[in-house]
């Protein structure tokens, strides 16, 4: 909801009042020369002397030049001086000097190191956190004399909860209360981690002008960020009203330089606290801060290494697995307690593997989408995803919180764990959403009673040693893919080597071999012409000798073709199948004329390929279908061919002798024969070689077939511009 007035309250220029609140004085100098450019218009009064614009400092602050002028050139941010029953403090804007003037009461410091005294014992011989604010709280109260002291920490958005309280009853207690992120708007928050100390004696304060209004030197208003005296917004006047309380003191609780939360201290009645009395209790504050600091350091550390430890288990079940994600699966426990989720699912390889308590497979499909749009989705972390992705209400109960990683930018893989819906009552001081408009101006609310409100769709938030674990898993996981792409890469590469060396070697034995097998068949030849003589025993050696080599010269023939295979390109084009499937049986029927074969052949669609090759797995496929149908009268032969979205599927089938299934893998291997040589002739190469032609061609091939009922083979090539078929 758009909401104007709201916005324009949080750009409120805040640290340039132009005016301080009364109960100081300031002073702008001109360090040069240390002449007067601004002065309040109550500075008189602090100083006991008249000060004039555009003349040099006198009395007091001139007094203290050389003091002064020696820090102005160093590096500490302030000053502060004790003169008497005065305190001054200074610090710089710009190039200019800020004197700011405070009464002090002579005995405030006697008060202040009482107090102190014993807080630093106090604050170590707490065992936990909520003892330390509680301490602080209670010296806090004592010290400063307000009549209620909070600890008011932030949360992640910004909104306030008061995690400790000391008071003397006079003001209602807002004790486990959240106040909303728009208290206190983002340029305050910005000027709390600024200046630590901001008070405010009196709401009803007149704020005193600095005269001239307009700086001489910057042509514009004093930038009084760092200024004590700052004059206050008077829309967050109008909110101490309403929460009664007359006056007010703010410390920053700073934690590894980040605003961690606040010591607030209201009085029933307007109230203030000497300059000294409040440097104790920024010490006392950022005492704290350290404290604060050192526990969380030390359950971030303990919590890292109990997630350092599951985090090593799930390595080395992935290092072990041959894919990393079986290595995730196989150890749900601890998948999951490296984020504390109550489920997760792992996308990769066009799957998706869920684990505990999960959306539906479509719902998480629809977060992967949602997910891919994003920029920062290497972590993407959030407890209250249904804010970001409306869609996810549907699901909230089971992923109300997710942390995403992406394990791959080339791929859709991913592993996303869960958290589920955790329905919650928060209690308010006042309700948050109630915005009071008045002419068009934003005031705060009027109410700050308790107002309950339930709380849906967060999930409990991740801790950032949690986010960190999915970060340093997503990294490893990474690793190991890598390494395992690697392993593959020289593995494939040996590989080839290898088939290389192997082509090569059968290239040079099949060629080789080729001439002496000729030699045989010619010799043989010759002798039984020459020799008349020689009886039919002699002769049937003879013959028996001839046919072997011719067998042998085929053997070779084929060996030769099947390794030239490897090293042949391929010239894709349009093939007409119809075209080769009849030269194939004419070639083939012209040893087999005196068959009787039936044929079913249907008009094909046509193939992308080499022409050349597939004629070549045509003729061995069918040739073979002849063969092995030779003992049926008649033999019947169907070729037949269909077409789908990225493939072109042709089968050829006949009803001979078959085969046992049981033998289907070794019938594309070399030299692997499922019927005895006596009975059918062959050299065992042709379906290895018909599978090789296939799979260069990007397609795949298997066979079916029953003993004495037939086999059928059936091959699919991929059409045009389409990739490799994987089943």
């Amino acid at each position: 909801m758009n909401r104007p007035d709201l916005d324009s309250c949080a750009q409120e220029p805040i640290h340039v009042p132009g005016a301080i609140q009364p109960h100081g004085a300031m002073v702008v100098i001109r360090p040069s020369d240390m002449t007067v450019l601004q002065a309040s218009a109550n500075a008189t009064e602090f100083l006991g002397r008249p000060i004039a614009i555009g003349e040099t400092v006198d009395g007091v602050i001139d007094a203290h030049r050389n003091e002064i002028l020696t820090w102005h050139g160093s590096e500490e941010p302030e000053l502060q001086i004790q003169a008497d029953n005065l305190s001054l403090g200074f610090h710089r804007a710009g190039d200019m000097i800020v004197a700011e003037l405070e009464t002090s009461p002579s005995d405030a410091a006697d008060n202040v190191f009482l107090r102190l005294r014993g807080f630093a014992q106090q604050l170590a011989g707490q065992p936990d956190l909520p003892g330390a604010l509680s301490t602080t709280v209670r010296v806090m109260e004592k010290l400063t004399g307000f009549d209620r002291v909070l600890a008011y920490r932030f949360d992640g958005e910004w909104n306030g909860h008061v995690v400790a309280e000391a008071g003397n009853g006079r003001l209602p207690s807002y004790m486990g209360l959240r106040f909303p992120a728009g208290d206190i708007p983002p340029q305050a928050r910005a000027l709390y981690a600024l200046n630590h100390v901001r008070l405010i004696p009196d709401v009803n304060y007149q704020p005193v002008p600095l005269q001239p209004v307009i700086n001489p030197q910057t042509g514009d208003t004093l930038d009084m960020s760092s200024a004590q005296l700052r004059s206050v917004s008077p829309i967050h006047l109008e909110y101490m009203r309403n929460m009664g309380t007359a006056a007010s003191m703010s410390v920053s609780i700073m934690v590894d330089g980040r605003l961690w939360g606040l010591i607030a201290c209201h009085s029933h009645e307007p109230h203030n606290v000497p300059v000294v009395t409040r440097e104790a209790c920024d010490f006392i504050v950022q005492t704290l801060a350290m404290r604060i600091a050192a526990q969380e350091h030390a359950d971030e550390a303990a919590h890292s290494v109990a997630l350092a430890r599951i985090q090593g288990r799930l390595l080395g079940a992935m290092s072990v697995s041959q894919y990393w994600l079986d290595g995730l699966v196989s150890n749900v426990a601890d998948l999951l307690a490296q984020v504390a989720a109550s489920g997760a699912a792992i996308v990769a390889g066009g799957e998706c593997h869920t684990v505990g308590a999960t959306p539906t497979q479509d719902e998480i499909a629809q977060i992967i989408g949602w997910l891919a749009d994003r920029p920062d989705t290497e972590v993407f972390a959030t407890h209250a995803l249904p804010l970001d992705m409306p869609a996810a209400k549907d699901f909230a109960a089971t992923a109300s919180g997710i942390i995403a990683i992406r394990i791959s930018e080339l791929h859709e893989s991913w592993l996303i764990w869960f958290r589920p819906e955790v329905l919650r009552t928060v209690e308010w001081g006042g309700d948050p959403h109630k915005v009071v408009r008045e002419q068009g101006r934003i005031h705060p609310r009027v109410s700050f009673e308790r107002w309950s409100e339930q709380v849906r769709l967060h999930a409990a938030p991740w801790a950032e040693a949690e986010i960190t674990a999915a970060r340093d898993l997503r990294a490893a996981i990474v690793g190991i893919v890598l390494r395992k792409a690697e392993e593959l890469a020289q593995l494939s590469s040996e590989l080839q080597r290898s088939n290389k060396e192997l082509e090569a070697f059968s290239y040079s034995v099949s060629h080789d071999l080729r001439a002496p097998f000729r030699h045989i068949v010619g010799f043989a030849q010759l002798l039984r012409e020459r020799e008349n003589v020689l009886d039919e025993k002699s002769k049937h050696y003879l013959q028996t000798i001839s046919e072997a080599a011719l067998s042998a010269g085929r053997l070779v023939d084929d060996l030769l073709n099947f390794s030239q295979l490897g090293r042949a390109s391929i010239a894709h084009k349009t093939v007409d199948m119809n075209k080769l499937v009849a030269e194939v049986v004419r070639s083939v029927m012209i040893n087999n004329e005196d068959r009787a074969i039936e044929w079913a052949i249907d008009t094909l669609p046509p193939a992308w390929g080499d022409a050349t090759l597939l004629r070549q797995v045509w003729f061995n496929l069918i040739e073979n279908a002849v063969k092995y149908s030779r003992p049926r009268a008649p033999a019947r032969i169907s070729v037949t061919g269909t077409t789908e979205n990225d493939r072109t599927t042709y089968t050829v089938s006949d009803n001979g002798v078959g085969f046992d299934m049981a033998y289907v893998d070794k019938l594309f291997g070399v030299f692997q024969r499922l019927q005895r040589v006596e009975d059918f002739e062959g050299t065992g190469i042709g379906l290895a070689l018909v599978r090789r032609i296939i799979e260069r061609h990007s397609g795949i091939i298997r066979g079916e077939g029953e003993v004495d009922k037939g086999a059928t083979f059936v091959f699919a090539l991929p059409k045009e511009g389409k990739g490799k078929i994987l089943a």
